[in-house]
């Protein structure tokens, strides 16, 4: 690693040490304080300059003004692997037993900057922790899936490590009176540790750079574009896509995963609606589809049979290799904000998503156990003056488990498992 890549890399560590996102897929609920408070809503309602990753055309009505957070994340994750009914004692890939991750709080910061360069036009500079997932089970979860004795035997714990960065820089210009539009190119950084993974060596097509690599580094960006209307005086519309972010491989797993080590992040639409019910209530609704069918380390099926990865098919790491078994998600979302006085306004909110993965993917993304579906928010913005302002969001997501099995695995069967609690704090400032 040359120089410059070295301080890339410092930099990406300070800001993602060790994260965790596993809320709809590996990615956050809500982006900024006040979407969190929602439940995930607000691309009709840009209330803070991290709002542009949900809509960068809302920037225009937001001023000059400064947002910095930090955010208590604190998942709870478990796998548990069943009996093989006959099976002899310890036989199974995955001996059985449940067990729960270690690391159970994570923080992760954001800050976001706006600059009115007049009327009708809006800058602005962002920063989050855009998604990841952690895992690191105390046991070596696949020790008997290698042959007992063979090189390829697992004998530490198990786990992956997985986040992501983006820094997005925003235009955005208000068109007519009731119609904005902003763009937000993006930059973003990712890093994967992986260990405990031996026993696939023997269905890698890179097997020295499948597992036990250390932290690896990936760069690249995208761009976000949407559109903000005000279609009555009561009711605005939200549209925004993010394309694909195209990264670099991560060379030392490209054993691992599909591609080459090819992880790019996936593309995500938005739309939201927000309705004053009353000059003091409003309604939002928010729709938002994650692409994750278009990257193939996570669309790409792990429930291949095991003749074909003895003849060199679906090896992991190639080009039709395993992967998550993940599909597209949608996620909906619903909330209320009321303004209770100057000073004071508070909000609720709940979203559904998809399940990721179908049943017959379950046991490989113990690895990556994102089983959430529902959150419920809550929160507030207290005002201490007409610059300054507290932003709090409260999150419980509810537990829910997936049964299922694996072709790799076998006739065994089990289920993952999360439930989850966020606290985001936040601190704004209007110039």
């Amino acid at each position: 690693m040359n120089f410059r890549k070295k301080l890339a890399a410092i930099a990406v560590a300070s800001l993602i040490a060790p994260t965790a996102w596993a809320t709809n897929g590996y990615m956050p609920h809500g982006i900024g304080t006040t979407s969190k408070a929602m439940a995930g809503a607000g691309s009709a309602l840009p209330q803070d300059t991290l709002s542009v990753f949900n809509n960068p055309a809302g920037l225009v009505r937001l001023g000059t003004r400064l947002d910095a957070e930090m955010d208590f994340f604190m998942p709870n994750r478990e796998y548990k692997a069943n009996k093989i009914p006959g099976a002899p004692p310890g036989s199974e890939p995955i001996p059985k037993g449940t067990e729960s991750s270690d690391n159970d709080i994570f923080f992760i910061p954001g800050f976001g900057y706006s600059h009115a360069l007049d009327e009708k036009s809006s800058l602005g500079i962002a920063l989050i922790g855009n998604g990841g997932m952690n895992t690191e089970y105390d046991t070596a979860t696949f020790k008997n899936f290698g042959r007992p004795g063979t090189p390829f035997e697992a004998s530490e714990p198990t786990g992956i490590d997985f986040a992501q960065l983006l820094l997005g820089f925003t235009y955005s210009r208000q068109l007519t009176p009731n119609h904005a539009i902003g763009i937000t190119p993006m930059v973003a950084a990712q890093r994967i540790k992986a260990r405990g993974l031996q026993p696939f060596k023997m269905f890698s097509a890179s097997p020295g750079n499948l597992t036990n690599n250390g932290y690896e580094y990936s760069y690249g960006g995208g761009v976000r574009a949407g559109w903000l209307g005000s279609l009555h005086k009561r009711l605005d519309v939200g549209v925004s896509y993010q394309s694909k972010l195209w990264m670099s491989d991560f060379d030392d797993y490209e054993g691992l995963f599909a591609d080459g080590g090819e992880f790019d992040i996936p593309p995500i639409l938005n739309v939201g609606v927000s309705v004053k019910l009353t000059p003091q209530l409003t309604l939002l609704g928010d729709y938002k589809r994650i692409y994750y069918g278009d990257i193939d380390a996570l669309n790409n099926d792990n429930n291949v049979s095991m003749a074909d990865l003895q003849s060199g098919k679906h090896l992991l790491g190639s080009d039709d290799g395993m992967g998550f078994g993940w599909d597209d998600v949608d996620v909906f979302s619903v909330a209320l904000q009321y303004q209770y006085n100057s000073k004071l306004t508070v909000r609720t909110g709940y979203s559904h998503g998809d399940e990721p993965w179908d049943n017959d993917n379950t046991l490989f993304n113990i690895l990556a156990p994102a089983t959430i579906q529902n959150h419920l928010s809550a929160g507030l913005t207290y005002r201490f003056n007409d610059q300054s302002a507290l932003n709090v969001a409260y999150t419980h997501a509810f537990k829910n488990t997936i049964q299922g099995t694996s072709t790799l695995t076998g006739p065994q069967t089990g289920h993952v498992r999360m439930h989850q609690n966020d606290l985001q704090i936040g601190y704004s400032h209007q110039f």
